[in-house]
């Protein structure tokens, strides 16, 4: 049963339920980018995150990813286990795309010679400042040993997804994590969403971007992208 909303974040409301260990968030139909700074509300885009969402989620459960998915509930609505997300944005990088190639003076679309994890430190209020793990540490953020837990998730998630798209004829660019410790026990487990909101995700032959660089970027209708995503997704499954 839903009750008192705890959180409203860009693309998500988060709300108390009946079972202290359980969440529910409802996905919303608000686009943002560049920090919020580009806002738009795009009819049914809710529903395409909650669906691609819940089938990524579904894919990393079977793969052994401990993550906080339960179980969808409704067009925009997903049951997930309560936790304590840690204010870090992990990203993995594949492929040098978005604010890296820009900040590192990197052509966009080459590939790494390794995967590159970045942090980010979770303060809209910073603008999500990048971090070193000293960084990290000096903050109190996360212990060493759950830093060293949350690198190797990520690197699981990349490989598992990274063939999962691949067998689909999609690329995965790079993608952002957020991880949480459940409320029950402390248990360090991937949380928040995994999505064309989150991943970079480019067609293998030709190039076109699957994800929320269409809206970012103005190249095209973001339902539109979402939904043919999602199409490719389940065919799979």
């Amino acid at each position: 049963m839903k009750l008192a909303m705890l959180y409203e974040g860009k693309a998500k409301k988060v709300y108390k339920t009946d079972q202290p260990n359980e969440l529910l968030i409802d996905y919303k139909d608000d686009a943002t980018a560049f920090n919020a700074e580009k806002k738009a509300v795009l009819a049914g885009k809710g529903q395409l995150n909650n669906d691609i969402s819940a089938l990524i989620f579904e894919k990393l459960t079977k793969a052994g990813v401990k993550n906080h998915f339960i179980r969808k509930l409704s067009d925009t609505e997903q049951l997930v286990s309560a936790v304590t997300i840690i204010p870090l944005e992990v990203i993995v990088r594949n492929v040098a795309a978005g604010s890296m190639a820009k900040r590192l003076g990197i052509e966009e679309g080459k590939p790494l010679e390794r995967t590159i994890i970045e942090f980010c430190y979770k303060r809209d209020d910073l603008g999500d400042p990048l971090v070193t793990e000293d960084h990290i540490f000096e903050l109190g953020l996360a212990t060493t040993e759950e830093l060293q837990a949350i690198r190797q998730q990520a690197s699981k998630v990349n490989d598992v997804l990274s063939q999962y798209f691949d067998d689909l004829g999609i690329q995965l660019i790079d993608f952002k994590l957020e991880f949480g410790r459940k409320q029950e026990n402390g248990e360090l487990i991937l949380a928040d969403e995994v999505s064309p909101d989150t991943c970079r995700l480019w067609d293998k032959v030709t190039g076109e971007k699957l994800d929320k660089d269409v809206f970012r970027r103005d190249l095209g209708d973001l339902p539109t992208t979402y939904r043919k995503l999602l199409e490719r997704l389940g065919a799979a499954q």
